[in-house]
């Protein structure tokens, strides 16, 4: 009985279940974009939108913008977390971002 309950209640949800945040953004494109992007899509067998996000990312790197994220994977990658990193994640994390708000992203 207790499984029973235990199952029912603390069930977990398959991550395609669980709901993601996202901004929905409306963009105009000229018929040669709207079918080059429609193109793209169809040749890589993403959606639309997967290819406008690529395509944002990939500008931002030629543009030499970082995005936050990339930034902590090349700093952990880099080994420059201190030994305790494993218990005081959060301390360490936060510490981390403030260290970087006077540089520009």
């Amino acid at each position: 009985m207790y499984y029973m309950y235990y199952s029912y209640c603390m069930a977990k949800r398959s991550p395609a279940s669980m709901p993601r945040v996202r901004e929905p953004v409306q963009v105009y494109l000229e018929a040669d974009d709207s079918s080059l992007l429609a193109r793209l899509a169809a040749t890589s067998g993403l959606s639309k939108a997967e290819v406008m996000r690529r395509g944002m990312r990939a500008f931002a790197r030629e543009q030499n913008v970082e995005s936050p994220m990339l930034a902590f994977v090349a700093e952990s990658r880099a080994g420059e977390w201190p030994a305790s990193v494993a218990v005081d994640h959060d301390a360490v994390l936060a510490e981390s971002y403030v260290g970087r708000r006077g540089k520009s992203r």
